[in-house]
């Protein structure tokens, strides 16, 4: 008896779309939407967060299930899950579009506005969240991907490994490079009291 079978936690690795795979293989279009209403919001966000643009996360999204669909008639249960797939289509979908995309530079910065407290306090806050997505804008791609999906998403580790195609321990070595890039772009920006 193998280690995988021997130690298996009962529904550890079970696919949570495993209760409509057998009618998306079929391509039904009622379970169709079901997977959709399960991941779409968490597959945009990804790609939002990796891109930085939400209207381009919303066509990189609807991309992903336009393939998902086009490849469930030849699905192999028993792989991997169906979402870790899809993870993987979207990252790779939003890997190839930083690749591709530009800086676009500006003369005119917006001005600040109002002096109220509380639009104070929501501009530190704001003023906070777009330094930490200028700084993950400086990261390489799979850098930025990693982070994404680990502290965004909210995934294990196991399951970033097998979105980005590496082992666990290739995986956490990528974390761990990204997140001290990520400081070091925050110190150079804010200032040596950021603290990741």
């Amino acid at each position: 008896m193998d280690f995988n079978t021997q130690y298996k936690v009962p529904g550890a690795s079970r696919d949570p779309d495993s209760d409509i795979l057998p009618a998306l293989m079929r391509q039904d279009q009622r379970a169709f939407a079901m997977l959709m209403d399960r991941h779409i919001k968490s597959l945009s966000a990804q790609s939002a967060q990796m891109l930085g643009d939400v209207h381009l996360a919303e066509d990189i999204t609807q991309s992903v299930f336009l393939k998902t669909w086009q490849m469930l008639p030849k699905w192999q249960t028993g792989n991997a899950k169906l979402i870790t797939w899809m993870r993987r289509v979207a990252t790779n979908m939003c890997l190839d579009q930083l690749r591709k995309k530009k800086p676009i530079y500006t003369d005119s910065v917006p001005e600040r506005a109002g002096t109220d407290i509380l639009q104070d306090d929501h501009m530190v806050s704001t003023q906070q969240s777009e330094q930490m997505a200028a700084a993950m804008g400086l990261l390489p791609e799979r850098q930025k991907a990693a982070l994404t999906l680990f502290y965004y998403q909210d995934l294990p580790q196991k399951n970033c490994a097998d979105i980005m195609e590496l082992t666990v321990p290739a995986f956490e070595s990528l974390l761990r490079r990204s997140r001290q890039a990520l400081k070091k772009s925050l110190k150079e920006s804010v200032g040596p009291e950021v603290r990741i």
